[in-house]
Formats: C-alpha cells, structure tokens, sequence
C-alpha cells in the first residue's frame, strides 16, 4: 500500500471547483495517460490509463466510482479498480479530494500488484508521486 497526500490549487470559485471535481468525464483526462471509455453511472465510468515505469509501459483498464460526497464539507471520496491489460496486475486506489477556498488536498490510498509492483515499491512510489503532482497542476484548468 503505497499512500501520498498533494497540496492543489483551483483559482475558481469553491462551487465551481467542487462541480468540476465530480465531474470525471473532466477529471480524469487531467490524469497523464487516462481517458474515459464511457460513463456507466451518474457517479462512474469505465477509464484507461497508459503509464510508464522505468522502461515499461503498461496500460491499466477499470472503473472510477465517486462513492463518497460530502458536499457541505467540499469533500469527495472515489474509488479506482483497474487491472492491467494483458497481465495479472491490478492498480485499485482510493482518493480523497478535501476543497478549500483557492484549492484543497488529495489523499492516495494505492494497492498495486503485477508487473507494476515488481519494480519495487520505491519505484511504484516515485512514479505514482509524479503521476499525482502532474494531475494537480492540472486541476487548476478545469
């Protein structure tokens, strides 16, 4: 279990961040590498992702569910359950997005297996940490 915590900033209004947040049509495209497939619920899609570790490159397909909104407190739980193409591995991950005026924070819970985790867990960590700091960046566009 690898968990990271990222600091973001969001330049619009609280509520229109909280809507672009939940939104994962818009999210998740943030994401380097991740596109939606298609939107299977109100609170979920089916969503790929291409990463590369090291020298491998390795795409990972699932779902993103917004299981949790808490809208008073501008906080937002989704779950992501992906398995990797071709291989045994699974990437799930629960994340925490907490809004505040001008931002918010992110907590990553990550379970990875496979391929992914042979590189070791200093890896999978290096390579998530830079995945996540990325999308935070971008989250300050939608």
């Amino acid at each position: 279990m690898v968990e990271l915590d990222h600091q973001f900033t969001m330049p619009k209004p609280i509520d229109e961040s909280w809507n672009a947040i939940l939104d994962l049509e818009r999210l998740i495209p943030c994401v380097e590498g991740g596109s939606v497939l298609e939107k299977t619920g109100p609170e979920s899609v089916k969503a790929q992702i291409k990463v590369k570790m090291g020298a491998m490159s390795m795409k990972f397909t699932g779902t993103v569910t917004v299981t949790e909104q808490d809208a008073a407190n501008h906080r937002a739980v989704m779950q992501v359950k992906a398995r990797e193409a071709g291989g045994q591995g699974h990437a799930n991950a629960d994340v925490v997005f907490t809004l505040n005026n001008g931002g918010g924070n992110l907590h990553t819970a990550a379970q990875i297996t496979g391929k992914a985790a042979s590189m070791g867990e200093g890896t999978v960590s290096a390579v998530l940490d830079a995945l996540i700091a990325d999308f935070t960046t971008k989250l300050a566009t939608l």
